[in-house]
């Protein structure tokens, strides 16, 4: 890549925590949505992988980085703060 004057985008070759954070969404999505169902189709487990994706992970499922609220719950709080400042 380099060669061909195409900067990647991750750290060095071989580097523990590039894909430490996508790993860890993986086995995530892999034990608690694909490994759950059985699918009949690729298109339905794509859909089904969308769904938990958008529907589930990223607004509803808690984080311990939030305070171990949802990112709903978390943006909810932040704007009654807010308001009531």
């Amino acid at each position: 890549m380099r060669d061909a004057g195409i900067e990647p985008s991750m750290g060095s070759t071989s580097s523990l925590w590039d894909y430490a954070a996508m790993e860890s969404l993986m086995g995530l999505i892999k034990a608690e949505c694909v490994h759950a169902h059985t699918f009949e189709t690729r298109e339905r487990a794509a859909l089904e992988i969308f769904d938990y994706i958008e529907a589930f992970y990223n607004r509803a499922r808690i984080r311990s980085a939030l305070g171990d609220l949802s990112p709903e719950e978390f943006e909810a709080r932040h704007m009654e703060e807010a308001a009531a400042a």
